[in-house]
Order: structure tokens, then sequence, then C-alpha cells
């Protein structure tokens, strides 16, 4: 297992809708094995494939719920369905969002707050979870990246100016730009 570079907004691979994974081999395991391990090294709730620069239809995630109660696992060729988004504004403490691909920041965004995915895991195998709160969040700032979606790209008009600020400021928003999770120091 190795940890992967983390691609930065600008890169074409995030702002491309990815391509199906189809068939799971020896390949797919190992891609799937690093994106683990560079997930717990960023450290972040879930990764999607093109992230680590693959423009395929592939995720993971890890999320402690409580002490005991932890939601991890693998989804290739997912879908997903959400319930309708209430209208309104999005709180800034409880609808917080933070993208490995726009590292240290944070902005609120209003998300639907139920979903059902539907994938297949490593064994080939279809499974469905409904999913409600934070890990449908989980699930739809990850499957948004498959499609090409980053998070910044949802925010209320606020927000998105704070966000193109920062990527300005950072230098970000053009391709080849990465970052190393246990190398690279990140603030925020």
């Amino acid at each position: 297992m190795a940890v992967l570079p983390i691609v930065i907004t600008g890169d074409p691979v995030l702002h491309t809708p990815a391509r199906a994974v189809g068939a799971v081999d020896d390949r797919v395991r190992t891609l799937v094995a690093d994106m683990v391990e560079t997930m717990h090294a960023a450290p972040g709730v879930g990764l999607a494939a093109p992230q680590v620069g693959v423009p395929l239809r592939l995720f993971v995630w890890h999320w402690e719920e409580d002490p005991g109660i932890v939601h991890a696992g693998v989804a290739v060729d997912p879908e997903l369905w959400v319930t309708p988004t209430t209208i309104g504004p999005a709180d800034d403490e409880t609808e917080s969002e933070g993208c490995l691909s726009l590292p240290g920041e944070r902005f609120p965004l209003r998300r639907a707050e139920g979903a059902m995915l539907r994938a297949r895991g490593l064994d080939g195998e279809p499974f469905e979870i409904e999913a409600h709160g934070w890990l449908a969040r989980i699930f739809q700032h990850e499957f948004d990246h498959l499609d090409g979606v980053l998070y910044a790209d949802r925010l209320e008009h606020a927000h998105a100016k704070a966000a193109a600020k920062a990527v300005k400021r950072e230098g970000w928003g053009r391709p080849g730009a990465s970052w190393l999770p246990g190398i690279d120091r990140l603030e925020g």
C-alpha cells in the first residue's frame, strides 16, 4: 500500500465525469488499498478515485459516528438517489464541509438529509445502503467527484466567492497541483 498524492482543484481529472470501473481486478484492489491509506493519512472521511488522479467511478469512505459505530466501505460504479434538499441557507456550523482537493478550506453547503447508495464492492457483489445525516453527506460529496463536481461548485454565492479567493490565494486552479498527506503541511 502507498499514500498517493491528492489532486487539487483545477486539474481536469476533477472537473470531468469519471468512467465506469467495470471488472474488479488486482489493479482496482490495489488502487482501493492505496486510497484507503491516503484517506486515513490526510485525514479524511471519504476519497474518490479522481482525487488521486484516476478517472474511475469509485470511492471509499470511513467515518466513526460514535465510538464503536464505524461506517466504512468502497463503492464501485455507484448510483445515488437523494431525498429533496430543504430550502434556505446552509448552517455555518452543522453543514460545513471540507474537501481534500481544496485542502484546509471549509464552507457550509446544504445537502439532502437522506441518500440511497447502490454500488458493487471489491468482491463484485452489489449492495445497497440507506444513509442519513453525515453519512448521506459523505456519499453525496464523493459521488459528486465522480461526476466532475466539487463541493465548491455547489456553494451559495458568498461562499463560492470566498472559495474562489482561496483558490486564487493558494495558486490552485491549474492542472498538476497536488499535495501528499504526511509530507505536505496544510493549514486548516
